[in-house]
């Protein structure tokens, strides 16, 4: 956490500026080199060491999650909506209606519902979702949150850099 406290406003700008180049521009075997920058990103980072994720952000919830979950906590979806989600006003996801997050244990850093937690969740951060270009939004948004991504896409641009001319 420490690293991306320290080194985000740093590259936030070039790493922003890279991420936008994938709107116009292609490169054969992205994934491959996504696969290989997530690779030496996950070996840098340990999310029970930050899980800021569960901090700062809110998941989106599907109605299979919400199905999923109330079972698993014994409740009904309606109640599991009412006592702890909301549907954002600005796009009509269905969210937390706070952070950090009601499953999060804040002294260990595990999720109480781990073994059904939202499929948001469960993809986060979302490194090998296809084609690579769709998501660069989310990628920008999550370089200020999650280390493992600020590390990955940084691990990109210096393979993509070091490699291809833009």
């Amino acid at each position: 956490m420490q690293h991306l406290k320290k080194n985000y406003p740093k590259q936030k700008n070039s790493l922003t500026l890279f991420l936008k180049k994938f709107d116009t521009q292609k490169i054969i075997g992205i994934h491959n080199l996504v696969e290989d920058a997530s690779a030496k990103a996950w070996e840098e980072v340990n999310c029970l060491e930050c899980a800021n994720c569960c901090k700062a952000m809110t998941p989106t919830f599907n109605k299979k999650d919400v199905k999923r979950i109330s079972a698993f906590l014994g409740m009904t979806e309606n109640e599991l909506y009412d006592k702890w989600l909301m549907t954002d006003a600005d796009n009509g996801d269905i969210v937390n209606q706070k952070q950090p997050c009601q499953f999060l244990d804040k002294k260990t850093n595990f999720c109480s519902i781990y073994e059904v937690r939202p499929d948001d969740c469960a993809t986060f951060p979302h490194f090998k979702r296809k084609p690579f270009n769709d998501f660069n939004h989310i990628h920008e948004q999550n370089i200020q949150y999650c280390p493992a991504t600020l590390k990955m896409v940084n691990h990109l641009k210096n393979t993509i850099d070091a490699g291809f001319d833009w």
